[in-house]
């Protein structure tokens, strides 16, 4: 959240706050280890700023959904909660082909790991994760309405 604007509604404490609220009720969890715990902490990230996302968008109504260039989606994917569905839907259709792909993204996107520590998280090597990282991207991209890649 670094690069959202300062008046945004949902603030950075507020999310750590409610992530750790719905990991600490999560009992059931094995934990293996700090990167098991980084990967679980990201997909609650990501579920609760679509949510926020979505109840945002259902407030507003204001039309369809547009598509943006995945490169501009971190800079608007919560001040526009339109732009974080649409990546949230085109993940959604990327984890069905490429579940770790999506995971890769999903882990540098909204749980700012870096490539090393995904690749702890994953147990496959760092450059395997720039592969995944490269090959999400170009999919996204073509699905986020970029075209062609």
């Amino acid at each position: 959240m670094r690069g959202e604007r300062p008046d945004h509604t949902l603030q950075p404490t507020a999310l750590v706050n409610e992530a750790y609220l719905r990991l600490t009720h999560k009992d059931r969890i094995d934990w293996k280890s700090r990167a098991h715990f980084y990967a679980v902490a990201c997909a609650e990230m990501r579920r609760i700023l679509v949510d926020h996302a979505r109840h945002r968008a259902a407030a507003k109504r204001g039309g369809p959904v547009q598509k943006i260039p995945l490169e501009d989606a971190a800079a608007y994917c919560t001040s526009r909660p339109e732009e974080l569905l649409a990546l949230d839907d085109a993940l959604q259709q990327l984890a069905e082909w490429a579940p770790r792909a999506a995971r890769v993204v999903e882990m540098l996107f909204f749980g700012g790991l870096t490539e090393a520590e995904i690749a702890e998280v994953l147990g496959i090597s760092v450059r395997t994760v720039k592969r995944d990282w490269s090959a999400a991207r170009a999919c996204l991209y073509s699905q986020m309405g970029g075209g062609a890649v």
